[in-house]
């Protein structure tokens, strides 16, 4: 094989690819709060709602997370214009994305809800706390420290699997990648460059997020 290696001309574009990558991380941390905040109105209607609202959730949560992402924002993309609904490949992107992390947040969130004791809620009673309180006191921590270390892997989960939106035009870190090596051709060297972003990135998400947990939470999460 006579191939000579040229990161020169990668490194050239590195300011380029930098910025691919912020927008890599402006996806991943957009997808995973819209996530979040569908996955908790999701786990609380599963644990606490009547009959109708825990079928609804059951169904989105079996629904999302037994597609691929790629083919459910496949189908916001090129579906919905059938029907009238135009969606620009960002949109579409992070719709589908949330929704998709909805999904997946929905069982972690309830994994927390249903893993604390009802004797600690009784013990909060007897304390005479309000609901809020054992809200505040007694539920949130023990859910916070129960399901930490998954969030924390999902969001890094969300990093590495943003890099799908490049099929779909996004200039993120991958599309990028892409637009680079299509203009050199050098694929080998621009995609080993890349490869090296990614690991930082998740490096220091996981550094960053295990940081968080020990210092708000207690959680001693570790770095990968």
């Amino acid at each position: 094989m006579d191939y000579t290696f040229q990161f020169s001309e990668v490194f050239a574009e590195l300011p380029y690819l930098l910025g691919g990558a912020v927008v890599t991380l402006e996806i991943a941390f957009i997808s995973f709060w819209g996530g979040a905040v569908i996955g908790l109105g999701g786990a609380l209607a599963k644990v606490y709602g009547g009959p109708a609202l825990k079928k609804t959730a059951s169904t989105y949560v079996t629904a999302l997370t037994n597609t691929p992402a790629l083919v459910q924002i496949f189908l916001l993309y090129y579906a919905l214009p059938d029907a009238g609904i135009l969606l620009g490949s960002m949109t579409a992107v992070l719709i589908g994305l949330v929704l998709n992390a909805g999904a997946y947040l929905t069982e972690i969130i309830r994994a927390g809800i249903v893993s604390v004791r009802p004797s600690e809620m009784d013990a909060g009673v007897t304390l005479g706390m309000s609901r809020l309180q054992l809200v505040r006191y007694v539920m949130l921590p023990h859910t916070a420290k129960t399901i930490y270390a998954p969030l924390s892997n999902f969001f890094v989960w969300l990093v590495l699997g943003s890099s799908l939106a490049a099929l779909f035009g996004v200039e993120e870190l991958t599309g990028r990648a892409i637009n680079v090596s299509t203009a050199n051709l050098r694929s080998i060297e621009t995609f080993a460059v890349v490869a090296v972003i990614y690991v930082v990135l998740t490096v220091m998400a996981s550094a960053s997020l295990a940081l968080a947990g020990r210092l708000m939470f207690r959680v001693r999460a570790k770095v990968f």
